[in-house]
């Protein structure tokens, strides 16, 4: 049994389900319920494959390759691998559209009558199976082929509210950035090919030795800037904070939870698998840039009341966290001490799947608000609490993930990235040494400023009292949303309590991997589900931090019930007012709580401050009619970067208009030009 399910047949029954629910939303598309309906029974049955083929792969440890060669090219074979690492991802993937398609039964509801649901479902079918193409293709040309497939229907998830113009704008710089991204990708493709001859990835891993290291480097890099562009990293994440929040709710989730860990795979793929051994610098700089996007992400966090941008920055962010772990795996394993490489790879394959997971409830919760009080902007939130407790809950316990409490499982995972950075700290030399400490303290400065932005996003949005009227008429999300996000929430605890299993299926699946096929765990996982790392400075266990925290719990609970409580009288009045009504301009809001932590920052951040006061009469001149703070931050990137690369190419183009005169004669002489160039190259 269990070899029919972890085979090449149920691989293609989890993606026909897919394309049979992508096609079927198209012939429903003039009957909104039924497209509804088609398209979510089909995606849900194409998740649910996928997790049982995932996990039985990965629990019997199986690996399938497979395919079929064409006659139309010879470099060009339909051939996929699916190993452990590729299971996984298929794993993390069919998760969240599982919870993702739950949450949407309901959510797209409010989309009826405005666009085409049979238009969506068969995008967002279309979108879920080409990421499972992605993660377990095994050449590079049906990689790419899918790779646009991903692509181009997320494009068109991101701009499928279009009446909003500023969708549309996003859509289109998304389009352009994944365009040069592609560009970078080809070209470390073509590379590989140039040298070996293939486009199959297992073929150009078992003879990497012919690629100079000169032109591995430029693979590396140019592999880097096109994976690196899709996975958001700084400054190439432009795209992302203005593309994740055009994108209706759950796609957003699915976007920023899993599609941009798609260029963690491959730079996983790629580093630690095929273009072995890596030079030392690869680890250092993906290091470096990992701090800088860690770091980076939270402050423009901060700056956001958007709630979904300020999502977006968090997900620049966490792509970052994973980057330090991979950064640390390729350094160590550099210096041929592969079990602390080990110990990198599951750190960041751990951070992949949990920030899949509390993001994704982020970003679900956020869509039931903005639902509700149909504005994204966080000043006109206010006491949504008392209107959406359920919807508060989910929010509240995402935050708590994403800010790296226990018991909750982003704990667990920063806390094995910091047992790796800590590892280089003492294992290094004094210049590499520097670089682990300066990447430690990036990850504490971003765990704390982590946890002050989700301080102030669940606070001016569920707390105090209504800031808009639309908060007022709020109430709780339809029952397949808050199935949704209650089933992600619960994940959330599962993955923290039960870290240890987790960790050891996922040292599994890292071993997996050639280079770590003989190298002993850094992890020790006793039978308590008590967690150390060899020469680390600390041990842990999930269920006793569990324990601990519902003990606290009750006990807080119990002393104030039965002890203070006891002891005090209840007497109620109305509570001295300065002689002013209380009112929600009483209440400290999103830009107050940042401003303090902006001016901090500012060298980083260029913010500019306008006020705008107007006052009472002279009886109520300390009490203003309304003030408003505006904190603008200033644009780097596009001032220093993009600005002037986009004069230079207008300059370039302008000059390159010059050779097309009309002249024929000269249009042959460049045709003959590019030929004697091409054979000189090919030769």
């Amino acid at each position: 049994m269990l070899e029919i399910i972890a085979s090449p047949i149920s691989f293609f029954i989890l993606l026909s389900l897919f394309f049979v629910g992508a096609i079927g939303s198209l012939f429903f598309y003039k009957n909104n319920n039924q497209a509804n309906a088609w398209s979510s029974f089909f995606v849900i049955s194409g998740s649910l494959v996928g997790l049982v083929f995932s996990i039985v792969n990965i629990l019997t440890k199986n690996s399938l390759l497979f395919g079929l060669k064409t006659s139309f090219f010879s470099f060009f074979t339909i051939s996929f691998h699916i190993d452990l690492l590729s299971s996984f991802f298929v794993f993390v993937i069919s998760l969240l559209a599982l919870f993702c398609s739950i949450y949407g039964i309901g959510y797209v509801r409010h989309y009826y009558k405005k666009y085409n649901i049979g238009v969506l479902g068969f995008f967002y079918n279309l979108f879920i199976g080409s990421l499972i193409l992605v993660v377990t293709s095994s050449n590079g040309i049906l990689f790419l082929i899918f790779w646009e497939i991903m692509s181009i229907s997320s494009y068109f998830l991101v701009v499928y509210d279009n009446h909003d113009d500023d969708n549309v704008k996003a859509g289109l710089l998304y389009l352009v950035m994944t365009y040069i991204g592609t560009s970078f990708i080809i070209l470390a493709f073509l590379l590989l090919y140039k040298y070996i001859g293939s486009f199959d990835f297992l073929v150009i891993k078992d003879n990497i030795a012919l690629i100079p290291a000169s032109i591995k480097n430029i693979v590396f890099v140019s592999a880097f800037i096109g994976f690196g562009l899709k996975a958001g990293i700084i400054p190439l994440h432009i795209w992302l904070p203005v593309a994740h929040p055009a994108a209706p709710s759950h796609v957003s989730a699915l976007m920023s939870g899993i599609m941009i860990k798609s260029g963690i795979y491959m730079m996983i793929r790629l580093f630690l698998d095929i273009l072995q051994p890596v030079p030392f610098w690869w680890g250092l700089m993906v290091l470096v840039v990992g701090s800088i996007s860690a770091l980076l992400g939270v402050l423009y966090a901060l700056t956001e009341h958007d709630i979904k941008r300020l999502l977006a920055y968090h997900s620049i962010e966490n792509i970052g966290i994973i980057l330090l772990g991979l950064g640390s795996a390729l350094t160590f394993y550099s210096l041929n001490l592969p079990a602390l490489a080990l110990l990198g790879l599951i750190a960041a394959l751990f951070h992949t799947l949990n920030h899949a997971i509390f993001k994704a409830l982020l970003f679900l919760s956020a869509g039931s608000v903005i639902n509700e009080v149909h504005t994204r902007n966080m000043e006109e939130y206010g006491g949504l609490i008392k209107y959406m407790p359920q919807t508060a809950l989910f929010f509240l316990i995402g935050s708590v993930a994403i800010s790296a409490l226990p018991p909750f499982n982003g704990f667990f995972s920063e806390w094995l990235t910091y047992q790796a950075l800590f590892q280089g700290i003492a294992q290094m030399s004094f210049v590499t040494q520097w670089i682990f400490i300066l990447a430690t303290g990036s990850l504490v400065f971003t765990g704390g400023l982590a946890l002050a932005c989700f301080v102030k996003a669940f606070g001016v949005t569920f707390l105090a009292r209504p800031r808009s009227k639309k908060v007022t008429c709020a109430k709780e999300s339809a029952l397949s949303m808050r199935l949704g996000m209650g089933g992600l929430a619960l994940l959330t605890l599962l993955f923290g309590v039960f870290s240890g299993y987790i960790i050891s299926i996922i040292n599994t699946v890292s071993q997996s991997l050639g280079i770590f096929k003989n190298s002993s765990s850094a992890i020790n996982i006793s039978s308590s589900q008590s967690m150390s790392v060899s020469n680390g400075f600390s041990s842990i266990s999930g269920p006793l931090i569990f324990v601990l925290f519902v003990v606290t719990i009750f006990l807080v609970v119990f002393i104030f019930k039965k002890i203070i409580n006891r002891k005090q009288k209840e007497c109620t009045t109305n509570t001295w007012d300065c002689g002013t009504n209380f009112t929600p301009r009483a209440e400290i809001t999103a830009t107050g709580f940042s401003r303090s932590i902006i001016l901090i920052f500012k060298g980083l951040l260029k913010p500019t401050i306008q006020h705008n006061i107007e006052y009472y009469d002279d009886q109520n001149r300390y009490l203003p009619k309304s003030r408003t703070v505006t904190l603008n931050i200033g644009n780097v990137y596009h001032t220093y970067l993009y600005q002037p690369l986009h004069i230079v190419i207008n300059k370039l183009s302008v000059k390159a208009k010059t050779i097309q005169n009309g002249n024929i004669d000269l249009y042959i002489s460049y045709i003959l030009v590019a030929l004697m160039l091409a054979l000189l190259v090919i030769l």
